[in-house]
């Protein structure tokens, strides 16, 4: 007889490590009452403190920086264009 392995989904698993970091309850506590490992729950926990400072991360400098790379390469583009433009019209008067 098999026994499949129960799988968390990522709600599941933020709402135990956040029942583990309030602290109200014990990890014990914790684990009967969602019926997991209290190994588990000290992965999600660490886990999850590990991942919090990037939710208050400066996303505005990050899509300044990701506009400003964009902009670069289209300036770059225009440039290319107009090198190619005037040297077909120079091309195109030569043989008119």
């Amino acid at each position: 007889m098999s026994n499949k392995r129960k799988t968390y989904s990522k709600t599941e698993k933020a709402k135990i490590a956040l029942d583990a970091i309030k602290g109200d309850l014990t990890l014990a506590q914790i684990a009967s009452k969602y019926k997991v490992h209290t190994t588990q729950i000290h992965n999600w926990k660490k886990q999850a403190l590990a991942q919090l400072p990037e939710g208050f991360s400066d996303k505005a400098k990050q899509v300044q920086s990701d506009h400003d790379t964009e902009l670069a390469g289209l300036y770059e583009q225009i440039g290319r264009l107009k090198v190619e433009n005037e040297y077909l019209k120079k091309k195109c008067d030569i043989f008119a």
